[in-house]
């Protein structure tokens, strides 16, 4: 499920459920649950004060739901991301992409966190995140072109 609790910034929510669903199934999730909010600076900015206890906006956080004392009661609910569109949309012009693209880059960040990928421990584990990250948004825009999209 795709939310978006801000209205900042406009974004296509049957596209971005599209790009989810094949990302979940290009690394073999297809029907595992995935919840991706969409939250202005402010709001991101709550939670990251709140859970990580860092206070100010950030582009995305993940809450994986496959960690912990319980993370196996049901193995099909991977977790929930939160996005901020307003940091995507300043790193999209930063980067020369398309905001929509930047989207897809960020759930993509997300879902890798809750797939256990981390960039922040080691280097070596974030050369490994970041070459994942790389592969998957690559599949998943030559499947778009080539599919016709």
């Amino acid at each position: 499920m795709i939310l978006s609790r801000q209205k900042k910034l406009k974004v296509d929510i049957k596209r971005a459920k599209t790009a989810l669903e094949r990302l979940l199934e290009h690394i073999d999730c297809k029907g595992r649950e995935v919840n991706v909010l969409l939250l202005d600076d402010e709001g991101i900015r709550a939670y990251n004060k709140e859970y990580l206890g860092r206070d100010r906006p950030t582009n995305v956080i993940a809450f994986p739901m496959q960690e912990g004392d319980f993370g196996d009661l049901n193995p099909d609910i991977l977790g929930d991301i939160l996005i901020s569109v307003e940091t995507a949309q300043r790193e999209a012009v930063e980067s020369s992409i398309p905001f929509a693209e930047m989207v897809d880059y960020l759930m993509i960040h997300g879902l890798l966190h809750l797939l256990g990928y981390d960039h922040e421990t080691d280097r070596s584990a974030g050369r490994k995140m970041k070459k994942k990250e790389e592969e998957l948004f690559f599949s998943l825009y030559r499947r778009s072109i080539t599919a016709g999209d």
